[in-house]
């Protein structure tokens, strides 16, 4: 996976339109796409193109938007990481849990704490006092995604936008969209399975009707990204907030009916004999809990509550 992801960095796979360029829709197609080959491939890619995205929208400094590499987003909260300024530059202390691509990225974007908030920092990994924990990934699912908690002795930083800017921002929310691309992707290469099943036998009323409610909402969730994408290209500084978690809770939905019905459909055979399947299930059923669930749905609730007229 280290070499697919830095053959993706190195072509300039992962180099996207920007979110509100108006090929939004070319960005979360490409997403899917690298979703439908491999799920981890697509966090990894995702992580990276997001990061060009954030240099770009928070005018990062020319000295680190400008450099080549491996890049990726280390944001988890609640922030684990301090920030303190010293001399003339900043430093940063602390371990990071879930940081993807931890033994391959050259750079990442860090979320510290600071005095005046939390603020975002570039860091540049290849210096001492970066340190990935061995042990602190043993997952299954996603397991090749690298997500070790990183650890950060008193290293170098390069603040990127003001405290609270990372998170203030529309583009805060168009990231969270494209990992919803990513899902998608991930869900029609769970599909791909049973459509090859398909064509490959005569399957049975029940595993039928299993195929065609996965054709179902799998033009669901991609009626919502394509609609997502034309909202974002025709007001790209709007509040894309309740956007973000209507697209996710959506294809979160169709993924989670599509690993479902795939499984009810064939039985265990492909998630015992056929690794490329079950490894695919793997990663998505982990990949799709960095949405948060209820919380995620209440939060959305919340944001319905308070209009007068929610447009439905």
């Amino acid at each position: 996976m280290n070499e697919a992801f830095r053959d993706g960095v190195d072509t300039g796979r992962f180099d996207l339109p920007l979110p509100g360029s108006g090929r939004t829709a070319e960005r979360l197609l490409r997403l899917a796409e690298l979703g439908r080959q491999d799920v981890v491939l697509a966090r990894l890619g995702e992580g990276h193109a997001d990061a060009l995205a954030i240099l770009a929208e928070l005018d990062g400094p020319s000295d680190v938007a400008g450099r080549r590499g491996a890049w990726g987003v280390w944001a988890a909260t609640p922030t684990s990481v301090t920030a303190s300024a010293k001399g003339d530059g900043w430093r940063l202390t602390g371990d990071r849990p879930w940081c993807s691509g931890a033994g391959v990225c050259d750079r990442a974007l860090v979320t510290a704490a600071t005095p005046d908030g939390i603020q975002l920092f570039a860091v540049n990994l290849d210096q001492a006092g970066v340190d990935a924990l061995d042990g602190t990934w043993p997952a299954v699912g996603m397991a090749a995604s690298d997500s070790r908690t990183v650890r950060f002795a008193d290293v170098t930083a390069t603040p990127v936008g003001g405290p609270g800017a990372y998170t203030d921002r529309p583009g805060f929310w168009h990231g969270g969209v494209g990992v919803a691309a990513c899902w998608y992707g991930g869900a029609v290469g769970v599909a791909d399975t049973l459509h090859r099943a398909a064509r490959a036998r005569t399957l049975d009323q029940h595993a039928l009707a299993h195929l065609g409610a996965v054709d179902a909402v799998l033009a669901a969730a991609r009626a919502t990204l394509t609609a997502a994408a034309a909202r974002i290209d025709a007001d790209p500084t709007g509040d894309a907030g309740r956007l973000a978690h209507q697209v996710r809770a959506a294809v979160e939905q169709a993924a989670t009916t599509v690993i479902d019905r795939v499984g009810r459909a064939l039985g265990a055979g492909p998630l015992c004999r056929d690794a490329q399947h079950a490894r695919r299930v793997a990663d998505l059923t982990v990949y799709l809990r960095q949405s948060h669930a209820e919380a995620d749905l209440a939060g959305l609730g919340a944001l319905v509550a308070g209009q007068e007229d929610p447009q439905w």
